[in-house]
Formats: C-alpha cells, structure tokens, sequence
C-alpha cells in the first residue's frame, strides 16, 4: 500500500523522525487555515501517487493567505498525469543549504534490507544512477543486525555528506531504518533529505509503501486505506481477493504463484509482446476463483488475448480444467484464451480441455510456456517475434 507524501510524513513522525509543520486540506478555506498554522511562508503541494508535480504546477510557494487561496484553488481538481488533485499538503517552507537522497528497500536476491544513500538529492534516483552511479552508496544490512550509528556515519562519510551533516544524516539513517524494519514498509524513502542553514537535518519528502502482509499488526493502517487510490480493475480484483496489478499492455495474465506469473509476462515481453496485468491465483484454480480471475481481465478494455499459464503440484490438472470450462460458461469473454498447463495430471487437465466443446477461436491450449506466449501475443494482434 503507497501512502500519499502527508501520510508518509505523519508515519515518519510516529518513528521520530523530523518533518516540516503543515496540514492537509480539502478545499481552499482549509488550506489558508493550514498555512496559518504553519506559518509563512508555506507550500503547498498536491498529494497524488505520481512523479512530476512541480514541473505539472502542483508545488507553489506562498507568502500570505492570498497566495495560499489562489494556489489551492488552482491546484485542487487539477490533473496530474492520470491523477486527480483531491487534496493539498500545507508546510512551512524550509530553508534549504544542501539536498541528500535516502531510502530502504529489500533486496530479495541478498536476502538483506538495502540502504541506498546518496549527495545528490532532490532528484529521482534512477537519474542519478544513470548519470553518476558512483554517487550512490549501497549497504546490505543483516535484518537480525539492523543498522547502527556507527554504521550510519561510515555510510554517509562513503557518500561524501557534507561534513556538518554527517552526524545528522546518521542518527536519520537510524531513525529511518527503525521506521523501515518496526513500520514494517516495503520501502522508506526521503528525497530529498535537508541541511539546513541551523544545521539541522529532516525530511522535505517522504514516499512510503507499507508492506500488506503486515497489515494483522497494524489496525492504525484503516485510516490510509480510506484514502487509497486503486484503478477501477485492481478495485474490483481485491473485491474478489486476487492478487492483481494493473498494467498498459494488451495480453491479460493468469498464473498460479507469483514467480510463475512474473516469468509468464518476461516470456511475453520476450517474444515482443506487452502484459495488460499481472494476476496471482495462487493455488487455487477452482472455478470461482477462475471465473474471478477472468471477470478482472474481461473488464479491461485493451486486452485482446488472455495467456493463462498454470503448474499443477497440489492443484490437480483436472481441476484447473474443470474450472476453466465452468468459468468461461459464467463468463462472457470478449477476448480469445491461450492455455498452457503442465504438472499434475496435465494431460487428463488437457484432455477435458480438448472435449469440452469451446471453439479454439475462444480457447487454444499449447503445450509449451514459450509456444503459449508466441500464440497469445499474435491474438492480441501484436506483431512479436522470434
């Protein structure tokens, strides 16, 4: 789950990390009311899950009421790439000596929690990575060791911060890391992260995804999910309890696991075609749970083709094909399907595929993953190759 920037701020100040003085708001009355007790002059800021709101117009600086009213009212309602402004974040405006970049991740092939520290800040990580790698320090972090202070300052003097920052941007590590690991987050990241002219450090930025495995220990996370943003499709995939991301290609994806449903759209992709989605059944392929899965991608207008790609071990194969042909009678589909499926009791799962009577314009089953990908991605009328 992504938190808006102010979320991000208010769970960031749970774990004593600094952050600007601001409110959220509304509507323009609430906005002059959060900039009054911010203080001037403030900024306000569009709260939307996307980058580029400062060269979209939605930061602004203002001096006085009349600048705040003028600006909300601007920014409110506005578009953003795809988002809609529904409310503003009201700060204090900070004064600003030198801007750094920190962040937490898990690096799932280290099996370790990443620092990623940087001096350049301010600006998206991957340009940074891109035109001065070398800027970048990285430190695996043993998740039974955590971080300590003076691991912290080591990290930053690597990253060359400035002298008069190093002890600040240490104990923020700390603090952050601290956030990362009890907040339980997928990802903790301050960009930028502010020397002030007083010396003081704190976040001007906070972008937090929270991990939804965790949410049993954090009843306090309602209050984010009242506000959360989903596509229409991902909304009704979590209405029916599927593991479902939104994509902007044109072949629908059905798998059973999450490696095999990543690896069905790299073989998509590789043999030139694009994934409209990735959806995880699990081990569950009954008919429900399949008429479910294609009721989510029969509502996705650009999907012209649907791969379902399923590995029986303790889903039987026969049981994937009941299921298939039970939800395809439920279901009105407007896009032809490409079976692959292999594993437990996959031929007799073939078998009551091939009998069942479905036209193979409406149904084709390949024996291969790559054969599979080659036939779905030439339905969906993408010219692929080889």
């Amino acid at each position: 789950m992504d938190l808006f920037e102010y979320q991000g701020k208010q769970y960031f100040a749970r774990f004593d990390i600094p952050v600007s003085p601001g409110n959220v708001a509304v509507t323009v009355d609430e906005a002059v009311t959060a900039a009054d007790a911010a203080g001037y002059p403030v900024v306000v800021k569009a709260q939307v899950q996307v980058g580029g709101r400062g060269k979209a117009g939605g930061i602004k600086l203002a001096d006085d009421a009349a600048a705040v009213r003028l600006h909300a009212g601007n920014i409110l309602g506005m578009d953003i790439k795809g988002h809609v402004v529904k409310r503003v974040w009201v700060e204090h405006a900070s004064d600003i000596k030198k801007e750094y970049y920190a962040s937490y991740s898990l690096d799932r092939a280290a099996k370790k929690h990443l620092l990623m520290l940087s001096r350049e800040g301010g600006v998206e990580i991957e340009a940074v990575a891109a035109s001065n790698p070398d800027a970048i320090v990285m430190l695996h972090i043993d998740p039974v060791d955590g971080i300590s202070l003076a691991a912290a300052r080591d990290a930053a003097v690597r990253a060359k911060i400035d002298e008069e920052a190093i002890d600040g941007v240490a104990a923020m590590l700390v603090k952050l890391y601290d956030c990362f690991t009890r907040g339980d987050c997928d990802l903790a990241e301050i960009n930028p992260l502010i020397l002030r002219p007083d010396g003081g450090v704190h976040a001007l930025d906070a972008k937090v995804s929270l991990d939804n495995n965790a949410a049993f220990r954090h009843p306090e996370w309602d209050e984010f999910r009242a506000t959360e943003e989903l596509d229409p499709r991902e909304q009704l995939a979590r209405s029916h309890g599927l593991q479902y991301i939104g994509l902007n290609g044109t072949v629908g994806i059905i798998a059973n696991g999450a490696g095999l449903a990543m690896s069905t759209l790299d073989v998509v992709n590789q043999v030139g075609g694009t994934a409209a989605n990735f959806l995880d059944i699990g081990g569950g392929a009954n008919a429900d749970m399949m008429a479910a899965a294609l009721e989510v991608i029969n509502f996705d207008q650009n999907v012209k083709s649907i791969f379902i790609n399923i590995f029986g071990g303790i889903t039987r194969g026969e049981d994937v094909a009941n299921g298939i042909v039970d939800a395809m009678g439920r279901v009105e589909l407007r896009a032809p399907i490409v079976i692959r499926l292999d594993g437990t009791n996959a031929e007799h799962g073939r078998e009551i595929l091939a009998n069942a009577g479905i036209p193979e314009s409406k149904l084709t089953s390949k024996p291969t993953m790559l054969e599979a990908a080659r036939a779905a991605v030439a339905l969906s009328g993408q010219k692929g190759n080889n």
